[in-house]
């Protein structure tokens, strides 16, 4: 009933593991890295369809879309971000929805840029925190 494998290495079990060497690793802090630039380009997006959604440019939407792109473009060495245009009008619950996710987004940041100790990252995602939460509000209202 039982067949052994024939042509498996005599010195070497098949439970082992790889050769450490056999596949690159990334330090800890290159993994946050990769994972913070992650969440601030996904609120990235966000912001720049809740751009589109505001008639009359919200300045503060501006800002905090160009400190989001320089902050990804910052993790990824320089590598600028790719930008949403989004220009199809869209009704109101759905900036509701847009809001909340981007507060969600913005929380995942935070915690990351704080486990890496990244000030500036982390300042930037409590500040769109705060502004999505109280924009939520007023548009749930």
């Amino acid at each position: 009933m039982y067949e052994p494998i024939r042509n498996a290495s005599p010195r070497r079990s098949l439970h082992t593991l790889a050769d450490p060497g056999d596949f690159p690793h990334r330090s800890r802090e290159e993994e946050l890295d990769i994972q913070l630039a992650g969440h601030l380009a996904a609120l990235l997006a966000v912001t720049d369809e809740l751009r589109a959604l505001t008639p009359d440019g919200d300045g503060d939407l501006d800002a905090a879309a160009d400190s989001l792109a320089h902050q990804v473009a910052r993790l990824r060495g320089g590598a600028t971000p790719v930008r949403s245009a989004v220009t199809a009008a869209i009704h109101e619950p759905h900036a509701a929805a847009l809001h909340q996710r981007a507060h969600a987004l913005a929380g995942r940041a935070l915690v990351v840029a704080a486990s890496r100790a990244d000030t500036a990252a982390a300042i930037l995602a409590a500040r769109r925190m705060e502004a999505h939460a109280s924009a939520a509000r007023l548009v749930s209202a």
